[in-house]
Parts: C-alpha cells; structure tokens; sequence
C-alpha cells in the first residue's frame, strides 16, 4: 500500500482530515528546504507537496512565482530536487512527498530516467499541472509500474467529462483548484466549492483535496469540512520571504535559517490546530 493511501486511511480512522502544504524546493536553499520539510511534518503536515522550480509556472501566481526563481538563481533543478527528497528520506520514512511542478523538466530529464529516480528517491506521487490526462498514458502507466502515485488537477470549469476521465486513471488524491485563476491571488469562494464538490464525488472514488486561496486556519478549518484534505502553499512561501532579503542564499548556519523552520512550523501548527478543533 502507497503511504499517501495508507495516510488517508489512518486519517479517516481517526476522524481527521489531511494538511498538505507546499514549499518550492530550493527557497530560499536546498539545505533549508529539507530543513523545511522536516519542520512541516513536525507542526503537523500529514503529506508534503514540494514543488520543481520551473521558468514559466503558468498555473502560480506570483508568490510562488518568485519562489521558482529565487531558487533557480541558485541553479536548482530537478536533479537536486530528488536529492533533497533522498536527505529527507533518512529520517522520515513515513510522511508521503508529492512533486507538484510542470513538464518541461520531467521531459527534459527524460520520463524513462524520472520515473524510476524518483521512486529510487522516496517519492509518492507527481503532480504535473500542464499533463491533462489524456496526453500523458505513458507517463501514468510508468508511475504505476513503479507504484508512484500520478495525482491531477480539476477546476471550477471542469465538466463531467472531464472528471470523469480523471477519476478513470488518477491515484492518490484528486486536487480541486478552488479558484479560477493562479495561486495566491484570491479569497476562496465557499458556495462555489460547495457545488462542485458533489459533482467531483459523483464520480472520483479517491481523497479530493483542495487548495488555492487558502490562507489561513480559520479558511482551512471551513476547507476541512467539504474535503479530505487542505491544500496550503503561497502564505507558507510568504513566511519565507519575510524571513530573507530577496534572492539571498540563506546558509544552514544563518541565523535567519535558524529561525525560519520555526516560524513555518508554528504557522502550520496553527492551522493544524484550527482544523482539528
């Protein structure tokens, strides 16, 4: 069993519902995102989604934007990104770690050579926002061979043909994009969640999460009622940018590295809190 499965298993056991946050891989250093990771887990993270530093992430807005090329001034690519997930891996073994980033890379690295590093790595699953599911047969079946997760997305405009075809092939979760539009650049619209969602679960048989728009532990908390799991990433990546001057390499022994695990672990404690209370 996929510890991203076994995970929303023992969640629904306990009455719980998934905290899944996002940090961009190489903000504001490699050694501080695994610093990072660990310091999600700790606050309350039950997956983590790490993202690939990419040129042109059509889908994020701005905040996450910079993320991406903060980290690709520091010439972050997705070889490092799977070695940050190995320096994870040697002191947790049970949090499930999704990539979530864009083709180019992937394909650029070549699917026959990512697909098995990145299991070989203590990857989980793969998010690629511009895969739609029926232009990317030979990467899902690839991640299935090697018992990878492929996770996709669905939005307000989704049909149900749409989902449909999504829920045919999807493994893991289904992530439902709250908002039309990039991440970070909006409220989220609760009634228009509360529409789709019965739509979605007509058909998708796995956990939906949802994400897009949610800043806080009050929203989270609201998330948590309609799903399975809350999706959190461009309020996290704030936190980082308050705790660096921008574009700076951040050093393992800088007393602002010091100081920025914490920060994102109290954050996210707090919305673990809301959502269980």
């Amino acid at each position: 069993m996929s510890r991203i499965k076994n995970t929303f298993i023992k969640l629904a056991q306990q009455g719980r519902k998934g905290l899944i946050p996002f940090i961009t891989a190489g903000d504001p250093g490699l050694d501080a995102t695994v610093q990072l990771m660990h310091a999600l887990v700790k606050g309350g993270a039950d997956i983590i989604e790490l993202g690939v530093p990419f040129s042109d992430p059509m889908a994020d807005g701005p905040v996450i934007q910079r993320a991406s090329e903060r980290a690709l001034k520091l010439g972050v690519g997705l070889a490092d990104v799977l070695q940050c997930v190995r320096e994870f891996r040697i002191n947790d073994t049970v949090t499930p770690l999704v990539l979530m980033g864009y083709a180019n890379p992937i394909e650029h690295m070549g699917i026959e050579v990512f697909v098995p590093q990145a299991a070989q790595a203590g990857v989980d699953g793969v998010l690629v926002v511009d895969y739609p599911p029926e232009e990317c047969l030979e990467f899902t079946a690839g991640m299935k061979a090697h018992g990878l997760d492929t996770i996709f997305l669905l939005a307000p405009t989704s049909t149900s043909e749409r989902i449909e075809q999504v829920a045919k092939i999807a493994t893991g979760y289904v992530y439902y994009v709250s908002l039309k539009g990039v991440t970070g650049t909006a409220a989220i619209d609760l009634s228009e969640v509360n529409i789709m969602m019965p739509k979605i679960r007509q058909h998708v048989t796995v956990p939906v999460a949802i994400g897009f728009g949610i800043r806080d532990a009050a929203t989270a908390k609201l998330i948590a009622g309609v799903s399975d799991a809350v999706v959190i990433g461009s309020r996290i990546i704030q936190i980082i940018e308050a705790h660096q001057d921008t574009g700076a390499k951040v050093s393992a022994d800088d007393k602002t590295a010091q100081q920025l695990p914490a920060a994102v672990q109290d954050f996210i404690q707090g919305v673990r809190n809301a959502m269980d209370s």
